[in-house]
C-alpha cells in the first residue's frame, strides 16, 4: 500500500489498516486519523505518520499512557509461553530469539521483567524488532536504573 492511500481512507479502514501498531491500542490510529483530517494533513512518508502516532501518545494523559504502557505484554513472560501474543508481538519476539530461551535466560528474563513491573508498577517495553537477546537484557538492566518519569517517557 502507498502511503498517500492512507490519507484518502475512511476512518474505520485507517483505524484497520494501523491498529495494531500499538499494542491492543486502536485508539492510537483513531485519534492520528482525527489530528490528520483536522490539520488537513497528508501522509507523505513513514517519519510523518510515526511523527503524527507518537504526538498523539505524548499529548495524552499519564493514565492513558499507563494503560497503552500495560497493554503490551512480558518480554518473554507468560503470555508468550502460553502463545497467546499478538500475531506481530510474537514474531517480533520471535525475530529478537525471545522464543528460543535457555533455562537459564527465561529465569533471568522472568526475574527481570518481576523487578522492573515492582520498581515502576509497569511493563517493560521496547521494540525488539531490530534487537538481539543480549541488547534487550542490556536494556533491561540499565533502564531499571531510570526513574519513573522518565520510563513512562521512555516507553
Amino acid at each position: 500500500m502507498e502511503l498517500a492511500t492512507l490519507s484518502s481512507m475512511s476512518k474505520d479502514d485507517f483505524v484497520a489498516t494501523l491498529k495494531s501498531i500499538y499494542e491492543h491500542s486502536p485508539w492510537v490510529a483513531e485519534e492520528t486519523f482525527d489530528m490528520i483530517k483536522k490539520k488537513n494533513a497528508t501522509i507523505d512518508s513513514v517519519t510523518s505518520l510515526h511523527a503524527t502516532m507518537k504526538s498523539v501518545v505524548e499529548e495524552s494523559s499519564q493514565d492513558t499512557k499507563l494503560k497503552l504502557i500495560n497493554s503490551h505484554p512480558d518480554l518473554a513472560g507468560k503470555a508468550a509461553v502460553a502463545g497467546s501474543l499478538t500475531k506481530e508481538s510474537t514474531e517480533e519476539q520471535k525475530r529478537a530469539g525471545l522464543s528460543s530461551l535457555t533455562q537459564a535466560e527465561m529465569e533471568k528474563f522472568t526475574m527481570l521483567n518481576s523487578k522492573y513491573k515492582e520498581k515502576f508498577g509497569f511493563v517493560f517495553i521496547l521494540a525488539v524488532r531490530n534487537a538481539t537477546k543480549r541488547t534487550i537484557l542490556g536494556a533491561f538492566e540499565a533502564r531499571l536504573e531510570n526513574s519513573r518519569e522518565r520510563e513512562v517517557n521512555e516507553c
